[in-house]
């Protein structure tokens, strides 16, 4: 186990390595001078200025130069000056980055929920009305663009109705964005759910345990959970992921004060500290969730063994 978790780490790191090398790339490529919000207009910059400015954030050296600088900073934990505030990357992420988790776990807390008791009614109320209602709703839910129940939320609940509050940081706050998350990912994981179920109940060995008398009960835990769970916990830990990365539009709809919102706003203003940033952290993440989801996986299945 130890040998795997570390090799996994060293993947790690070369994925890390491998996606900022790419963003730095790309954010080359693109057009307009990074600092010219700060230098000012096109006419009234001063050359000078631009030159100091240039020196200052290292934009005065090659691509690969600046990606090792930026590198060896990263590996003390520095991750550079943002163009427009004049701070700390690291400063300025640290609250938004919480505001996000809060955000990440109330919505993954919903999608675990609702989700796999939707999935399980479903499953063992196969073909009932209510089966054929909920595959309907998951099947329509699912193809559902996320900006769109956003907005008719936000519409309907915050503005018509008055319910809820947009923006603003605490609780009342945090419902709308939330669930505007986790209805997408409620759905899918309902049917994940109540597929993996129904496959596993025709499986032989619940048959035969059902066959020697054991309690309904101790058949649906012991058995038919532990290994329905599996290819759901591969899910919720994909989307967990992308939620603590960051949700660029349902932040932005709902002006919630988190990573995803500062990656549209740093994208705007072409500050390339805060994207960098905001990358580095979300590909971390992924990996490291990644690196969690595989362990479970053995904890949930004897029959897995990592090496």
């Amino acid at each position: 186990m130890g040998r795997y978790v570390a090799r996994r780490l060293g993947q790690m790191v070369i994925t890390l390595i491998g996606a900022t090398m790419v963003l730095f790339a790309c954010l080359f490529v693109l057009p307009g001078d990074p600092v010219g919000s700060i230098a000012g207009s096109d006419k009234a910059r001063d050359p000078a200025v631009v030159a100091e400015l240039h020196k200052r954030y290292g934009l005065d050296k090659s691509l690969p130069e600046q990606y090792v600088n930026y590198v060896s900073k990263v590996a003390t934990g520095d991750l550079g000056e943002d163009y427009v505030q004049r701070r700390e990357v690291s400063e300025i992420l640290g609250p938004k980055l919480v505001n996000t988790a809060k955000l990440a776990v109330f919505a993954i807390i919903l999608v675990s929920a609702l989700g796999m008791a939707v999935g399980i009614i479903a499953a063992l109320k196969r073909y009932s009305m209510l089966d054929v209602t909920t595959t309907f709703m998951t099947t329509m839910l699912v193809g559902f663009p996320t900006f769109v129940i956003g907005f008719l939320l936000k519409r309907f609940l915050a503005i018509e109705l008055e319910l809820l509050p947009i923006g603003g940081d605490d609780f009342q706050a945090l419902i709308l964005p939330a669930v505007t998350l986790a209805i997408v990912d409620v759905a899918f994981v309902a049917r994940l759910t109540r597929g993996t179920m129904l496959e596993v109940l025709r499986a032989d060995y619940v048959k035969t345990a059902v066959a020697k008398g054991l309690p309904r009960r101790r058949v649906l835990f012991k058995h038919v959970l532990r290994n329905s769970v599996i290819p759901v916990v591969t899910y919720l830990g994909i989307a967990f992921g992308g939620l603590l990365g960051g949700a660029l539009i349902t932040e932005t709809i709902f002006n919630w004060d988190g990573v995803g919102l500062a990656m549209v706003q740093a994208v705007q203003q072409q500050n390339n500290p805060i994207v960098v940033g905001v990358v580095t952290y979300s590909v971390g993440i992924f990996i490291i969730l990644s690196l969690v989801v595989d362990l479970l996986y053995a904890a949930l299945d004897p029959r897995i063994r990592l090496s």
